[in-house]
């Protein structure tokens, strides 16, 4: 993978459109559409989000549903798998320094 990997935080402000914050929209905008990727674990994330969600706001959730579903679409190419070598590399990373599953899955991804 040659490019950007982005986070959940990064995907979330994003989708504020106008109300995004000014240096992550001003970052975005110079990067090549075919340059970031997503991961699995990012889309688990926002899934993760949508349920919780549906609680307490269900129209709230049915739009975020509908937006991750454009959004796995639009990235239908650039969507990491977790393979046996990001696995390892995070058995690697998380044994140096504890974080997050999540966290250090994407960290291991990026690094391969």
């Amino acid at each position: 993978m040659n490019g950007f990997l982005l986070d959940t935080n990064v995907v979330s402000e994003l989708r504020k459109g106008e109300r995004c914050a000014a240096k992550v929209s001003a970052w975005a905008s110079t990067v090549p559409s075919n340059q970031d990727f997503l991961s699995v674990i990012v889309v688990g994330e926002l899934r993760r989000g949508s349920i919780l969600k549906q609680r307490s706001d269900p129209a709230a959730a049915d739009a975020l549903e509908k937006w991750i579903a454009r959004l796995v679409q639009l990235y239908s190419e650039r969507i990491l798998p977790i393979t046996l070598e990001i696995a390892y590399e995070w058995g690697r990373l998380s044994a140096m320094r504890p974080i997050p599953p999540e966290d250090g899955l994407l960290a291991a991804t990026a690094h391969v």
